[in-house]
């Protein structure tokens, strides 16, 4: 299993009490960045519980020292479309300010974006990225910044709640030579910075709609049945169900033409289904359209042909 990652106050800044990625995972992603911002930051809340978060000093309780880094600019995706097994990923840009005395040329200083649901002080989860992000300089004390948050459904993650908006953040750790793999690892010389509240997006369960019109072909004058259903991911057992009580619209496009005409809107059943009749009058195609909420994606079925005779 991934992550789903259960996350705590640290007395104004945030921090994972449950970050644990296996080694192997790690490496058939290429980068151990999860890994090992999960352990400062792991020791950033056991250090610094009922005190001032990072400050100097919980340094001798073993915490990582706070550094002069702060973060803007924050541009994330309007909405991240999320299916039941499928990896997704969305790019983030930001900006990094750091103070003249944060070496961020060091091969071991690292920053990334992350996404958390919930309250900063108290999300209830969290998603960074595979890897940490890419720095361009555009001065001597600001970098602009491109990371991938990576959300893999199929390794439970996300549970269904989850679904909704979710706040942008960011973080950058000077490992300053330290390794985090070794046993003689000393977090109090590792360097650490975090920010919440830089934006927000929409983790929607991805959505299927399908249409069906009979009889084909139909007289002209004679009554069109058309059957369909509104569905969407579930991320707890990683199938699809009908997606209830939704107000879903049935279109027409003329044969010849490029517009759908909304004919009359429906709700889906218990199940999801849709089910409404209307008359024949020209061969064209018909769909149904669903304007989406905020934790299910817009969608729209492919337009399915009537011959009228």
């Amino acid at each position: 299993m991934r992550i789903r990652a259960t996350v705590a106050a640290v007395s104004g800044a945030m921090a994972l009490s449950a970050f644990a990625v296996p080694a192997a995972q790690a490496a058939d992603n290429g980068s151990s960045f999860r890994a090992e911002a999960a352990k400062v930051l792991q020791a950033a809340h056991a250090a610094t519980s009922g005190k001032t978060a990072f400050s100097s000093s919980t340094a001798a309780d073993g915490a990582p020292y706070a550094m002069d880094v702060t973060f803007s600019n924050f541009k994330i995706a309007k909405a991240v479309k999320v299916g039941t097994t499928n990896h997704v990923s969305t790019t983030v840009t930001y900006t990094l300010t750091h103070g003249a005395d944060v070496d961020v040329t060091a091969d071991d200083f690292l920053t990334g974006p992350y996404i958390y649901k919930g309250s900063y002080n108290t999300p209830d989860n969290m998603l960074l990225g595979d890897a940490p992000a890419t720095c361009t300089a555009t001065s001597s004390t600001t970098e602009t910044c491109t990371g991938l948050i990576d959300i893999y459904p199929g390794d439970d993650e996300l549970i269904n709640s989850d679904a909704g908006t979710w706040h942008g953040g960011a973080l950058a750790i000077a490992f300053n030579g330290q390794d985090p793999s070794s046993d003689t690892f000393d977090v109090t010389k590792v360097g650490y910075a975090d920010q919440g509240d830089l934006g927000t997006t929409l983790v929607q369960r991805y959505s299927k709609l399908t249409v069906n019109a009979s009889p084909e072909p139909v007289t002209k004058g004679k009554t069109i049945t058309v059957t369909g259903k509104l569905s969407r991911a579930n991320w707890e057992d990683h199938k699809y169900h009908g997606y209830t009580n939704q107000y879903v619209k049935l279109q027409f496009r003329k044969k010849g033409t490029t517009t759908y005409t909304t004919l009359k809107t429906i709700k889906s059943d218990s199940y999801g289904n849709l089910k409404t009749t209307t008359t024949a009058s020209v061969d064209g195609y018909y769909r149904y359209s669903f304007a989406g909420t905020t934790t299910t994606p817009a969608v729209s079925a492919t337009g399915d042909f009537v011959d009228v005779q």
